[in-house]
């Protein structure tokens, strides 16, 4: 499974509604922070395929949404489940996949 851009045309229905929970990596082309972590984003939605759903959403050509979730920096991957914002992560951490490996594993674990 790819990676799947969303907006706020289909977040409700990709995000919100999801049966799987989703990682939401709120990002923007100019931000290269953003660009760093994206081959790591695009890994793990394959890794994880059918366990977790993974989304893009420029906050530039969405700010209503960037807003609504509180999203000051990014990038910002911010985990949902049942409709439900759980966790998130700010910034690229020092180590990025290990760090963004753990809390996916806490969220597709939580019941």
């Amino acid at each position: 499974m790819a990676v799947k851009e969303v907006d706020k045309t289909n977040f409700e229905q990709e995000v919100l509604q999801s049966d799987i929970p989703v990682m939401v990596d709120f990002w923007a082309p100019w931000c290269v922070p953003c660009r760093v972590i994206a081959p790591l984003v695009e890994r793990l939605a394959e890794q994880y395929a059918g366990r977790l759903k993974v989304a893009k959403l420029n906050v530039d050509e969405n700010h209503e949404l960037a807003i609504r979730y509180q999203v000051m920096s990014i990038p910002t991957l911010i985990f949902f489940k049942n409709g439900q914002v759980i966790d998130r992560i700010i910034g690229v951490p020092r180590e990025p996949e290990r760090v963004i490996v753990q809390k996916i594993e806490e969220v597709i674990g939580a019941s």
